[in-house]
């Protein structure tokens, strides 16, 4: 199959799965949970946590933030030589504004990434709801319409391979 037959199969699944002009309940949801992996979001509640922690969890989220900012400049680094623009919409001005490029998906990415180190390092009941809420949030940005499948499938496995890599060499 070629690239550009993978791309059209790409774009039809992923426009089958948009929701993102259609009010209701489902968009209601897919934009709370799109928004839940916003990289401002955590590096917000984490600052807290750090900075009203004790040495632990201090610790803890000073590794997870740098772990977000390692992965976020590889996102962009991959996005800026790629270049894929984001799929035609409305929704989502503020990403389509200043990151108009879809691949991979940060979201996802760092959704995933916050999974695993929730598993990892995280609180025991953290881990059910992080391996539930990470493909929740990708798939939230494809109904948005602000990313393809292979956007958010892409930035899946790299924020699944950074977090192997953080585990592997790094312990709050």
């Amino acid at each position: 199959m070629t690239l550009e037959r993978l791309l059209s199969a790409d774009a039809r699944w992923s426009e089958s799965l948009r929701r993102a002009e259609r009010p209701g309940l489902l968009h209601l949801a897919a934009s709370i949970l799109a928004h839940s992996g916003d990289s401002w979001f955590w590096a917000l509640g984490l600052a807290i946590v750090a900075w009203r922690g004790d040495a632990f969890w201090r610790s803890w989220a000073v590794h997870i933030l740098i772990s977000i900012g390692v992965l976020a400049v590889l996102v962009l680094t991959i996005k800026l030589l790629v270049r894929r623009r984001r799929p035609p919409g409305e929704w989502g001005a503020i990403y389509r504004t200043t990151d108009p490029h879809s691949f991979p998906s940060g979201h996802a990415a760092r959704a995933v990434l916050l999974a695993i180190l929730l598993t990892a390092w995280g609180p025991a009941w953290a881990a059910p709801v992080a391996i539930v809420w990470a493909p929740l949030v990708a798939l939230a940005r494809v109904m948005l319409g602000v990313h393809y499948l292979s956007d958010v499938f892409a930035g899946g496995l790299l924020g699944l391979a950074a977090a192997l890599v953080v585990v592997t060499v790094a312990s709050p």
